[in-house]
């Protein structure tokens, strides 16, 4: 009996909707592993958490730093007067809180609770609602005077909106001080168990997804800022011909210690290995941050940030870029380092001690980091 028509379809249909079952599940596969990876838990919260006490260290400080010159900056007698900085808001859209009174006790008030915000969010003190406080403050003083300071706040302005989505108290803080302490809340009735466990399940994943995104929009800020930075000045004609240096080390706005230039600058050899380097390590520096490389590469720039914050006096750019740096190391390192210092720490006090009794100790499990992220795997 010979086949039908019917007959001899069905095979190759059957075939046909096995081969796209197979490549629905290649795709869905790799989705569905980057979902886990995005919602299963928050990614890197040690340097999250170096990042908040790095910032709201470095823009208290910088507050600090420009007290005695604060009117002049922001106050009702700059410059800048509060109607022109209102007269560019309206054309640009930003707002700060310094221009809604033009009284100088509402000013002193307004910096005074500046700096308090920005000692709370370093401590870590009820960080949700600090860090939008903290953002706000970095707003409103890089708007009022967006003509008069450098380029370092502009990092800080965005690091500060970027940490408001991140789980940046987690760690190194006083509200992990305070959660350690916290006993334990008394589970919910019976009748109410599977709803309260459903609720909390849906905000760890939607916090630790924003953490996640939030953790990744500034490894990309990051990379953008470095790659960006080295194809410009690979267009240059000075740095290709190694004199970029030279220009920069005579720059009389920017010779903190003019001696100090000028001697760096007779060093022609030096300056001209530092400036090719610099532009390689710029370009690089988004290829090399997954593996071992990254570890001398961060070292190599962060001696470049302490040569520009030195020999041209831009301590706030060179500590913002060596904090945003630090976002690229992963949690490991930061547990590791502390392990370190305390067992070298108890040799030095305890020299003679019995071998075998420091055994385990220092042993930091892998987690994972912003890496894991970016290459889509835990």
């Amino acid at each position: 009996m010979s086949p039908t028509g019917n007959d001899m379809i069905r095979p190759s249909a059957a075939q046909d909707g096995a081969t796209g079952r197979r490549l629905l599940g290649r795709l869905t596969d790799p989705a569905h592993g980057a979902w886990a990876l995005l919602t299963g838990r928050p990614l890197s919260l040690y340097a999250v958490s170096v990042l908040r006490v790095g910032y709201g260290l470095l823009y208290l400080v910088f507050l600090l730093r420009e007290f005695p010159h604060r009117d002049e900056i922001w106050g009702p007698d700059s410059p800048w007067t509060p109607t022109l900085a209102r007269q560019l808001f309206a054309q640009t859209g930003w707002a700060s809180v310094l221009t809604l009174s033009d009284s100088r006790a509402y000013f002193e008030i307004c910096y005074a609770a500046a700096l308090v915000i920005c000692a709370l969010f370093m401590l870590g003190w009820r960080t949700r609602a600090v860090s939008v406080l903290f953002a706000a403050v970095v707003t409103s003083f890089h708007a009022r005077a967006i003509f008069m300071t450098d380029g370092g706040d502009n990092l800080v302005l965005l690091m500060a909106l970027y940490l408001v989505f991140t789980a940046c108290g987690r760690r190194w803080s006083l509200d992990a001080r305070r959660a350690r302490r916290r006993p334990a809340r008394r589970e919910p009735g019976r009748w109410r168990s599977d709803v309260a466990l459903q609720l909390l399940q849906a905000r760890h994943t939607l916090v630790t997804a924003v953490h996640n995104c939030g953790l990744l929009v500034i490894g990309v800020q990051v990379c953008f800022l470095y790659g960006a930075a080295g194809l410009y000045k690979a267009q240059g004609g000075t740095w290709g011909a190694g004199t970029a240096l030279h220009y920069v080390l005579n720059l009389g706005l920017f010779q903190p210690w003019p001696a100090l230039s000028h001697w760096v600058d007779g060093q022609q050899a030096t300056i001209a290995v530092a400036g090719y380097l610099t532009v390689l390590l710029q370009v690089a520096f988004p290829f090399v941050l997954f593996g071992k490389l990254k570890y001398p590469v961060l070292t190599m720039l962060l001696g470049m940030h302490i040569g520009i914050a030195v020999l041209m006096g831009l301590p706030l750019f060179s500590g913002a870029m060596i904090i945003a740096d630090a976002v690229f190391l992963p949690d490991r390192f930061y547990v590791a380092v502390p392990n370190l210092c305390r067992r070298v720490s108890r040799r030095q006090s305890a020299p003679r001690t019995a071998p075998g009794t420091e055994a385990g100790e220092g042993v930091v499990p892998k987690q994972a980091g912003l890496g894991s992220l970016v290459r889509g795997r835990p």
